[in-house]
């Protein structure tokens, strides 16, 4: 009789989750039908812009959401991967998706060094170690030779991709930013939902539980540090692409905080969250740009609400009404 208490509750908390992820399957579908269609009505450089910050936001989301690290060193992977794909496509004449892979490994890379130092503290002090990290490659960026300095690596052709399709074309720009975009997720889905992933997620609810388990959580630490690394540095290489040229402002700590801003705002350890929070930050920097009023405080004004009234983010807050309307449903009956 217990057992079958047991599992009729279980099959009750199962119900409403199930319930939630269909949501967001239906969403993220809706999503995808709406950015194919999207460039029929809206600016492409506008939304490619949003596609690349999502998926930076995405990114950075792996980290802090789903393994419980807050990095404020994050520019340095998506800042580092533009210029290494800016170099690599304008000087060493790489197609631009030998140009996008460079950047990524090459953030990837940085990921690992970062990384390997940061995952050695916790809390505010892996916060700060990798603020600090990220600035000292802020003033590399800011005084080698290949970076052109303060005026960055402009003019950057955006080339053929596979040799045959004209990237110059806005249409097949955007659809390849859309095509990263969509694989970027996909990668990540499946990284969450693998057992790695689950590994993660105990180590952000309880990591010395975790430890003893036998887990050896710093390399898992490490592993999801370099794969966010590399995400972000996807991104940045796109962002690159599409408004050919790399500049300081990629690298900036002031590039991270926005970031953080934007998952926060989404929802953190969700998967569109981050996607909506980027899509509502850039959103306001595009069209209060023009305006007399300083687009930094409305976005802080917004920040402020929301985090005063959707402490899980939009997003997370709408996954947790829901939920929670479902449990009371079963509970009643």
């Amino acid at each position: 009789m217990t057992d079958a208490i047991d599992t009729a509750k279980t099959g009750s908390a199962a119900a409403p989750a199930r319930s939630v992820g269909t949501a967001q399957i239906v969403i993220l579908a809706a999503g995808l039908l709406f950015l194919l269609l999207a460039p029929m009505f809206l600016y492409p450089i506008f939304l490619m812009k949003l596609l690349c910050f999502a998926l930076f936001a995405c990114a950075f989301n792996l980290l802090l959401g789903y393994t419980g690290l807050l990095s404020f060193g994050h520019a340095a992977f998506f800042g580092g991967a533009a210029y290494f794909t800016a170099h690599a496509v304008k000087e060493w004449h790489l197609t631009p998706e030998f140009g996008l892979l460079l950047g990524a490994a090459g953030a990837a890379f940085l990921g690992l060094i970062i990384g390997f130092f940061a995952i050695r503290r916790k809390g505010i002090y892996f916060a700060m170690i990798t603020l600090a990290l990220s600035q000292m490659f802020y003033f590399f960026c800011l005084q080698a030779e290949f970076t052109k300095g303060e005026d960055g690596i402009q003019s950057v052709p955006r080339g053929h991709l596979f040799g045959v399709i004209d990237l110059l074309v806005p249409t097949n720009m955007y659809y390849l930013v859309l095509a990263v975009f969509v694989i970027g997720l996909l990668i990540i889905w499946r990284f969450i939902n693998s057992p790695f992933g689950m590994i993660l997620k105990s180590i952000r609810e309880n990591e010395q539980r975790a430890i003893s388990l036998g887990y050896s959580v710093q390399y898992y630490k490490l592993g999801a540090f370099v794969m966010s690394a590399a995400l972000a540095g996807l991104a940045g290489g796109l962002k690159t692409l599409v408004f050919q040229f790399a500049t300081l402002t990629d690298v900036t700590w002031q590039m991270s905080g926005e970031v953080i801003l934007m998952t926060l705002l989404g929802g953190i350890g969700t998967l569109i969250g981050p996607i909506f929070g980027a899509g509502l930050v850039v959103t306001l920097q595009n069209y209060l740009a023009t305006s007399d009023f300083p687009v930094t405080i409305i976005t802080g004004v917004v920040f402020m609400v929301c985090v005063l009234l959707f402490r899980r983010g939009l997003i997370g807050e709408f996954y947790a009404s829901r939920l929670g309307r479902k449990l009371g449903f079963e509970h009643r009956q």
